[in-house]
């Protein structure tokens, strides 16, 4: 088993990384010393799959859960769900130290979090993410919220789980599509604080796509410790955790403007972090030859790298840029890279520019 320490004083918690976990929640959240009353939010389709094994463990191990099911897909993380769960919550008299269960992937963490963090002006939760994308991203760091219409995660608090459990058994049941998609997370994390770490994706790709248990684990653990690091330097995002957030913007922008759903999120990133490294070329010099490797790594990993962008999608993405949380004073701030494993934060970019990276990543 892989442990993960995340260093935040009295919030402090660990993630734990190996096959078998599930059967084992029970008895990890025996050792949190938390309440005997708890909640498991997942969603429809992870629910039927891994519901059952989750409330079997809790309840041998001596709690008394309660099963809240919410629709699959981006479509829950709206406070009317949020609503819906506090209700359920409610109903099943869950009290201050009772605790929470999110069992799924980014949108059952994001939502269940926030639950969690306005129920009872707080309760404890615990993260059992089921996708690549949540496991080596989204679980870990405390970020937890909902959409708005104007934009994506606008609603929200910054609030650690207890404790994460990564399931590597979980991975293997995940549709390829959301397996690719959690790629463009993993990239990520190579493109902002690991250069070595590239480098291994560009050379292990095949074994990671074939879900190689060994190279699975090796990375998803390296991506927890990179991401443990920085959330440990810049909890609440003053600074550092900004690098996060690379190729975020024009992600981001991509989703909230195609209408949730259109785009997984990792494929929305995807294109993204190609728009970003063309843009550090434009504004940092960030070599061509490194824009190619990002592009080249993400195109064999399956994922966009263009999107049709005809002149209303166009305006439509750039009004959703400008409502980002990551705006300030008007102004569109962007994480670029100077070169692999180098990035920098709090970017102003020209809008000329953007309009012609834009024009790059848009399909002819």
């Amino acid at each position: 088993m892989h442990v993960v320490p995340v260093s935040l004083g009295s919030r402090s918690y660990e993630i734990k990384i190996a096959s078998g976990l599930l059967a084992r929640l029970g008895a990890e959240c025996a050792q949190l010393k938390l309440g005997h009353r708890c909640a498991v939010i997942t969603d429809a389709r992870v629910g039927r799959r891994y519901a059952a094994a989750a409330l079997k463990s809790l309840a041998k191990s001596g709690f008394d859960p309660v099963l809240i099911t919410v629709p699959a897909g981006e479509k829950s993380k709206r406070l009317g769900m949020v609503e819906k769960c506090h209700n359920q919550l409610a109903a099943h008299r869950l009290e201050r130290k009772s605790f929470i269960v999110a069992l799924g992937g980014g949108v059952v963490g994001d939502l269940a979090g926030f639950v969690a963090a306005t129920y009872l002006r707080g309760i404890p939760f615990v993260q059992v993410p089921t996708t690549l994308l949540a496991q080596v991203d989204s679980s870990v760091g405390g970020k937890t919220g909902v959409n708005l219409k104007a934009g994506k995660n606008l609603v929200g608090a910054f609030y650690q789980p207890r404790l994460v459990l990564c399931d590597l058994d979980s991975l293997a049941t995940l549709p390829k599509r959301e397996f690719i998609s959690g790629l463009a997370e993993v990239v990520k994390y190579g493109i902002i604080y690991d250069a070595v770490l590239f480098a291994q994706l560009e050379r292990n790709l095949p074994a990671l796509l074939r879900r190689d248990h060994a190279t699975l684990a090796t990375v998803v653990a390296r991506c927890c410790e990179i991401k443990a690091d920085v959330v440990g330097q810049d909890e609440t995002e003053g600074g550092l955790r900004a690098i996060l957030n690379f190729g975020h913007t024009i992600g981001h922008a991509i989703e909230n403007s195609s209408g949730y759903g259109k785009y997984l999120h990792g494929e929305a990133i995807s294109i993204g972090q190609v728009a970003a490294a063309r843009l550090s070329r434009a504004v940092l010099g960030f070599s061509t030859n490194e824009v190619d490797r990002i592009q080249n790594v993400l195109v064999q990993a399956g994922l966009p790298v263009r999107m049709k962008l005809d002149s209303v999608r166009r305006q439509k993405l750039l009004r959703a840029m400008k409502l980002d949380k990551k705006v300030s004073g008007g102004e569109i701030k962007f994480v670029l890279a100077k070169k692999i494993g180098n990035v920098v934060w709090s970017q102003n970019v020209a809008e000329a520019a953007v309009q012609t990276v834009l024009d790059e990543v848009s399909c002819h």
